[in-house]
Formats: C-alpha cells, sequence, structure tokens
C-alpha cells in the first residue's frame, strides 16, 4: 500500500478550472473521501492519481516517489466506477482471472487460482464464480467489479461512486461491506462521492471539494460539528444546517427583534453588524418553555423521528423531534436553541468565526 500526495494540481478543461491548486496528503492505509457536489472536480482528481489524464501543474507523489511521468500501468492503482467494467459473456472466474492474465504480470495458473479463491472469500462470491456476469444483480456486479480490483493487489484503490447506481438498501449494505473490506486489506482507499452519508460513515477523513478547491479536510466529526464555512455546514448533514442571518446588538444576536434573539459568545461582544447562526436541527428542542415561540410549517415523519419545521416571519429552522411528538401544522409551539452548539459565521465570507477570538476562522484548508 502507500501513501498519496497531491500538491499545488491545476487541472483546466477547454480554459475551465476543474482543479485549482488542489494540494491532499492521503495516509498509507486511509479510507479517505472526497466529497463535494457534481462538478466539482472530485473525478478529475482522481483521473489524475491513476494516470488517466495529466494535471497543467503541480505533482503527485505515491509512496513518496514522482509519478508524473508513470503510465497508469506503472502506478499500479485499481479503479473501481459507478458502472461495472465487467466482460458480459465471460464467468464471474473468467472476470476476475482477466486482469492477471496480462503479458505484463507473466503469472503461474496456480497463483492466479489463489488469488480468484481469497478474492471471492473476501467478497462473498464464491457460490457465483461459474456464472455468467450477466446473470447477476447490481449488487453481485459490482461485488465482482471489486474483486477484479482485489486480485491485482493494487498500492491503492480509487472509487469512483461505486454505490451510486444501487438501491438505497443495497447501498446501506456495501458501505458496511466496503468499510470493513479496507480494514481487513489494510488497504488505502480514496473514495469519490456526492453523498454525504456515505462519506461519514465509511471515511477516516473527508476532504470536502467546492468548485475545484478544497474548503475544509477532517475526521467525520469534525467536518460536521466544525463546519469551516457555510458551504460545507449546509453540505453535510440531512437536514442541512439551519443558518438564519442576524445583527449583533447590545450582546445579543437579533435575528427577528423581540421574537428570536440569542446570546453571543463573550469574545463576539466587540463585534458588530451581520452574523449568520447556524445551529443544527437536532440541538433545536420543540416544546413548552422554551423561549421562542414558531408556527409549525411542515412536519415529515420519518418513522424513527420527525424533521418539524418552523416558521418565523420569513425564516425556517427545522427541528429533529421523537417520532411519538404530537405535532400539527399551522400550530403554534414553543422552542429553544442548545446555547452550546450555536455556530457563528462571518455574513459576508461564510467562514466561521472562531470561538477563541472572535475573528473568522484560519485554519488552511486541506489541514487539521
Amino acid at each position: 500500500m502507500a501513501r498519496v500526495e497531491l500538491r499545488h494540481i491545476t487541472k483546466t478543461f477547454r480554459g475551465l478550472v476543474a482543479l485549482d491548486g488542489l494540494s491532499l496528503d492521503i495516509g498509507d492505509g486511509e479510507f479517505f473521501v472526497l466529497l463535494g457536489p457534481t462538478g466539482a472536480g472530485k473525478t478529475t482528481a482522481l483521473r489524475l492519481i491513476a494516470g488517466l489524464d495529466a494535471p497543467d501543474a503541480g505533482s503527485i507523489l505515491i509512496g513518496g516517489q514522482d509519478v508524473g511521468t508513470w503510465s497508469a500501468a506503472q502506478r499500479d492503482v485499481a479503479l473501481v466506477f459507478q458502472y461495472y467494467s465487467l466482460y458480459p459473456h465471460y464467468t464471474v472466474r473468467e472476470n476476475l482471472e482477466f486482469p492477471l492474465k496480462s503479458k505484463h504480470r507473466r503469472m503461474g495458473a496456480s497463483e492466479i487460482a489463489d488469488r480468484v479463491a481469497r478474492a471471492a472469500r473476501t467478497l462473498r462470491i464464491e457460490h457465483l464464480l461459474e456464472r455468467q456476469t450477466d446473470r447477476l444483480s447490481g449488487g453481485e456486479m459490482q461485488r465482482v467489479s471489486i474483486g477484479r480490483a482485489i486480485v491485482r493487489q493494487p498500492r491503492i484503490f480509487l472509487m469512483d461512486e461505486p454505490l451510486s447506481s444501487l438501491d438505497a438498501k443495497l447501498r446501506e449494505i456495501l458501505r458496511a461491506e466496503l468499510k470493513d473490506l479496507q480494514m481487513r486489506l489494510g488497504a488505502t482507499f480514496l473514495y469519490v462521492t456526492h453523498d454525504q452519508v456515505e462519506a461519514m460513515s465509511m471515511g477516516d477523513r473527508i476532504a470536502v471539494l467546492n468548485r475545484g478547491r478544497i474548503v475544509q479536510v477532517g475526521t467525520p466529526h469534525q467536518i460536521y460539528n466544525e463546519p469551516r464555512d457555510t458551504f460545507v455546514a449546509t453540505f453535510v448533514g440531512s437536514p442541512a444546517m439551519n443558518l438564519l442571518g442576524g445583527t449583533i446588538r447590545d450582546g445579543r444576536l437579533v435575528v427577528v427583534p423581540g421574537r428570536l434573539e440569542v446570546q453571543i459568545r463573550k469574545d463576539l461582544a466587540g463585534r458588530s453588524g451581520p452574523v449568520t447562526l447556524g445551529v443544527r436541527s437536532e440541538d433545536v428542542a420543540v416544546g413548552p418553555g422554551g423561549g421562542l415561540e414558531g408556527q409549525v410549517y411542515a412536519v415529515e415523519d420519518l418513522g424513527v423521528e420527525k424533521i418539524v419545521t418552523l416558521k418565523l416571519n420569513e425564516h425556517l429552522v427545522k427541528a429533529t423531534v421523537s417520532a411519538q411528538m404530537a405535532v400539527e401544522a399551522d400550530s403554534t409551539v414553543g422552542f429553544a436553541f442548545d446555547p452550546g452548539k450555536l455556530q457563528f459565521f462571518d455574513a459576508r465570507s461564510g467562514v466561521r468565526l472562531d470561538p477563541v477570538n472572535g475573528e473568522a476562522a484560519t485554519a488552511t484548508p486541506g489541514h487539521t
């Protein structure tokens, strides 16, 4: 396995910037996730590491070696895509054997058989080995696709949204299996997704990418609880973090005068002007005696919990409550914010205000 380093990578396509000075450091044996919306540059970064495309500027190191002049084969990485790259009229066994029969590998029949057997056992597809792949389900085909990567024993696994074409239940199952597989192999995984649930549930660390730039790198806990800016705050988490624009006056952040005001931290007391308040839905308590009041705008019953949307003037606040709580649309309810969980962001830049000195957070994107 190997450490992967991207240093100031820039890539443009027909004048459009796909990656802009991208720097990353992916540890040996780490499950690292690149998370971002469509068009953020995630797949471009993956293709550059694989050697399928070349950067316009910057360098890529694998295992401490600059691989800028290396071919895709020399880099010894395995790619797993959203759509299964299988030969439909081959059996599962033949598909698994195929990458091992390259003239560059020159493997004996016994070693090929051993690698195929181990991969099939690892992925629990031994009973499928003699079946043609055009007779497999989507989940089985993706397991075989991953098996084709495993048999090669690559230095790095690169996965480009491999679960996005599967149904929700199967995605849930394979998320757990992929994470377990990575831990058992001790392999370096770089996983690309736009799905924040996949990122949060599988990644050791996550890099949030937007418009070709790294916004924040951190553990799932850091990304969720200490978002660097309002983009991360709203992109990670479901429902998205509530963001409410207000103005600091006399030690309070006033969102709706007389109706929605919160005490600010002491380090923010010297500030004035617009500030954005952020609060997660689970940190909004709904019930009598909360000190605030809002009209129930909508109720989403998710089975194990409900998402209640409250309206105060033009502002909407989402709260996560127990499924057993009786709450009806158009009713008026009390609510309160957990004061220890409030986030404050600079209204102009969107950057989170550091809880120590009240200044906009200055941590360099890409470092933790």
